[in-house]
């Protein structure tokens, strides 16, 4: 029950900086002597000490004999901006090591729980192992495939509508459901949208918590059609991204690169950029998660070309009806319920007046 009770905080500690440490996972280490917490650190961002060698340090000589409790598997790697903390494990005496699970990083797998056994340390994994890898879910899969883990995120109402027939969709859901929004904002690498959200929106694509910060804003538009004088291209964070194809106009992608805004040229698949294609450049770019905001036809799109992970369907009291209003997912139907996109994992979640459905494409 102790080994629980202290691998519980240093998930509380690695969750503090979720949203901040990408490309790297989210991390958190407590160092326990005789019941007590001598030392305990979270990684706050890539290119700064690990949450290990933050508990190592507030710990000091006390870490000798100790037991240190950290959520990933420590790593042992070189050619990063910081050392491995094996070494730091090893030259402190720490004398036993729990690990909630290990490294996906093929580079460290196994070798850092095998390089601490070696120098005698005591080890154990698999403490809270599911919690720790929903925790990282969005690392597990960069990692591994190089492409970010994508959330589809809907606001529709009890009927599965997005929008009214003219196109009114302000608001659907109420305040504490969108107020979660932006707390994924804060936490993913980006959000995309499709070129027609912006166009008939013209949202800014922030994040409106305190203390927050916004996502790179990736807008899908084959044709580069979107107005030059649209609220995305007002960053100077050069946070902004247009995903176009071969059939965008070449000196308004001089316009708008000359304007700070990264430009991908797609290959496209049926006259659309090609979504499976822009995951890939993206995790080239070390986006590893990435909230889709789009329309009904981006949200069609990108089930049925399979990016998807996980979807997030705020559902709405209210009831639109017709069927000239907007469906959540557009596209074509499939001929067969055997072929309909099946999920897993489901759960749901109150907030406010509407009710969050989670869960994982199966």
């Amino acid at each position: 029950m102790s080994d629980i009770v202290f691998m519980k905080k240093a998930l509380k500690l690695a969750a503090r900086g979720k949203g901040r440490t990408s490309p790297n996972p989210a991390v958190g280490a407590v160092i326990v002597k005789e019941g007590n917490v001598i030392g305990e650190g979270y990684h706050k961002k890539a290119g700064t000490p690990h949450a290990e060698i933050i508990a190592l340090e507030m710990a000091g000589s006390e870490a000798k004999g100790a037991t240190m409790y950290v959520t990933l598997e420590p790593c042992c790697h070189t050619g990063k901006k910081t050392p491995p903390c094996t070494r730091a494990i090893i030259r402190t005496s720490v004398r036993k090591v729990v690990a909630a699970v290990n490294d996906p990083n093929p580079l460290v797998s196994g070798k850092g729980i095998r390089e601490l056994q070696k120098a005698g340390i005591e080890t154990e994994v698999g403490i809270m192992k599911a919690e720790a890898l929903k925790l990282n879910e969005a690392f597990v899969k960069f990692i591994t495939r190089k492409e970010p883990f994508v959330i589809l995120k809907i606001a529709q109402s009890l009927d599965g509508k997005i929008a009214t027939a003219k196109g009114e969709s302000k608001w659907i859901t109420g305040e504490k459901a969108r107020g979660h929004v932006h707390r994924l904002r804060n936490e993913v690498d980006a959000l995309l949208v499709g070129a027609g959200t912006v166009q008939k929106d013209n949202p800014s694509l922030d994040c409106r918590i305190r203390g927050g910060r916004n996502p790179y804003r990736v807008i899908v538009d084959s044709a580069l059609r979107i107005s030059a004088r649209a609220r995305v291209f007002n960053y100077n964070d050069n946070k902004t991204i247009i995903a176009t194809t071969n059939r965008a106009n070449p000196s308004k992608m001089d316009r708008l690169v000359q304007r700070g805004v990264q430009v991908l040229v797609v290959k496209s698949s049926q006259g659309k950029v090609d979504l499976k294609a822009l995951m890939k450049k993206l995790g080239r770019m070390d986006i590893t998660s990435l909230l889709i905001e789009g329309g009904s036809s981006v949200s069609a799109a990108a089930l049925s070309c399979n990016i998807v992970d996980k979807v997030m369907f705020f559902i709405a009291p209210k009831i639109i009806g017709g069927t000239d209003s907007y469906p959540s997912v557009g596209g074509k139907s499939p001929d067969r319920l055997i072929h309909a996109t099946r999920l897993r994992d489901l759960r749901s979640v109150k907030t406010g007046e509407d009710i969050l459905l989670e869960a994982y494409i199966a």
